[in-house]
């Protein structure tokens, strides 16, 4: 990635934030929360593609480490500054997947796809028993939350310091070390790099992201409890839009958040008897005739995919 195209992906992204940034002055509450929703999928597609585009390394962990951030917060949302319990959020998240890489990122593909996911489940069991023996019930009401404009400007910020960190990472030796791990380890290991260090290393990044977007996210609900904010719904969502923007590209994720949240609430609507089917339809067919995700319909993609 060339300096020129640095600079052009820092002037989009400060665009597209500018014009998000103004969205709460002129635009309607539903259209807020629906921009809301998008933006909280951007930070996560986003920040998943950063290690899981770049590793090939595929993560079903999403939804545990936005579950961890979103009861850090929910915990401590009444004794701490709202600037801390974000920050919160991602240290506990981020020390979830130190102990979760450490155990499983020795193995790849289908086991650490499924390893990932069941450990995901086994915190969610773990975090109900604690509830109920701590307790003596399930789920939490959050009597305190911030104002909705600041819950926004809180999840804007993430969305934004998640695709900048991805620029950033582009041209660092880490993101080249994430790279040369995707494309093959053994050979990275030989030119020098520590793979185990750095494949933690990236797996925490992602984390923290999404446990800062959990914690923010956990007081737009009055009452969260695990089968909410530990729903594996979130981290398979997470997947397929970053899958179908484009994981190993930088705006195909940002792309796909917006197309697909817009999507998913019109068919929510329109066809709630039909909204999966037809999500796991729209995933077939771009899987069959875009398998490089919406960001190959850039042009020249073609062209180049011609040219090869």
């Amino acid at each position: 990635m060339t300096t020129t195209t640095t600079a052009r992906d820092a002037l989009l992204l400060f665009a597209l934030a500018g014009w998000a940034l103004a969205l709460p002055h002129y635009g309607s509450d539903f259209a807020v929360s629906m921009a809301l929703t998008c933006l909280m999928y951007v930070a996560l597609s986003s920040s998943w593609s950063l290690f899981c585009g770049s590793t090939r390394y595929m993560s079903l962990a999403t939804s545990a480490f936005f579950g961890a951030g979103a009861y850090a917060g929910a915990l401590t949302i009444e004794q701490l500054p709202w600037l801390a319990v974000i920050v919160l959020g991602a240290a506990v998240a981020a020390a979830l997947a130190l102990l979760m890489g450490g155990a499983v990122l020795h193995l790849r593909g289908t086991y650490f796809a499924v390893l990932t996911f069941g450990m995901t489940e086994l915190i969610r069991h773990a975090v109900t028993y604690a509830e109920k023996q701590l307790a003596g019930t399930v789920g939490r009401v959050l009597a305190v939350a911030p104002e909705r404009d600041t819950i926004y400007l809180t999840v804007l910020a993430l969305a934004v310091l998640a695709v900048a960190t991805a620029i950033v990472v582009r041209r660092s030796r880490f993101g080249l070390a994430l790279l040369g791990i995707g494309a093959d380890e053994q050979r990275a290991q030989t030119l020098g790099v520590n793979t185990r260090h750095v494949k933690i290393a990236g797996f925490a990044l992602t984390a923290a992201f999404a446990g800062a977007v959990g914690a923010a996210m956990s007081v737009r609900w009055t009452y969260i409890d695990p089968a909410t904010v530990f729903n594996p719904f979130i981290g398979f969502q997470t997947v397929l839009i970053a899958l179908i923007g484009g994981a190993a590209t930088l705006w195909g994720p940002l792309l796909a958040a917006v197309v697909f949240s817009l999507l998913a609430e019109t068919l929510r609507l329109q066809l709630p008897q039909l909204y999966m089917m037809t999500l796991g339809l729209l995933l077939i067919l771009c899987v069959l005739y875009l398998p490089g995700g919406l960001a190959s319909l850039r042009p020249g993609a073609w062209r180049r995919k011609a040219a090869r």
